[in-house]
């Protein structure tokens, strides 16, 4: 959570001194390579999940919508939909990154699903911030690159990915701070 610099009229009832925090994802300028964002809590992924997501993308593997079928492979019941695994592992980062501050996905890569996420298993994600730079042509706004895990609850890898995001500077800052190329 962080402190909103925005001017804003208080809500009816609010004293107009009250110190107010609205939640919102960091700046360009607010991120620090190296640094590891733990995102919290983890999410539960369901049945239910899987269906949904499953025929709302129209994907008719059996793996996902048949348990009959998904017996009688090795891995002997149905799995999440890896597309709604790096979804979600995704989304755990928004609000602690790039709620309300992100210009727009440039793009992943290295997308990999080591382990299977089955119904029922609760993921946790962490981003770790591996470069970040001024953009050239947008001034005020950086490109960053994320490297986002997600983890079952016994710890193993079920998702990673590389990502590319073009991030708003902090409003008011100037310079290099707000991601303009010197």
């Amino acid at each position: 959570m962080t402190e909103d610099r925005t001017a804003s009229a208080a809500p009816t009832g609010a004293a107009a001194s009250e110190r107010r925090i609205t939640q919102r994802g960091l700046y360009f300028d607010e991120l620090e390579e190296g640094v590891v964002y733990e995102h919290r809590p983890g999410r539960t992924m369901t049945e239910t999940d899987n269906v949904l997501f499953t025929t709302l993308t129209m994907n008719p593997q059996p793996l996902h919508l048949d348990r009959a079928w998904s017996e009688t492979t090795e891995f002997g019941e149905p799995l999440m939909n890896s597309m709604h695994t790096l979804a979600t592992m995704v989304g755990l980062s928004v609000g602690q990154l790039t709620q309300g501050t992100i210009v727009a996905n440039l793009g992943f890569s290295e997308v990999s699903f080591p382990a299977p996420v089955r119904h029922g298993d609760t993921i946790y994600c962490e981003t770790r911030v591996t470069a970040k730079r001024p953009s050239k042509s947008r001034p005020g706004q950086g490109i960053a690159t994320f490297e986002h895990l997600a983890r079952n609850q016994h710890g193993d890898v079920v998702a990673k990915a590389v990502r590319q995001v073009l991030m708003q500077g902090s409003p008011g800052a100037s310079g290099e701070a707000a991601g303009e190329q010197a």
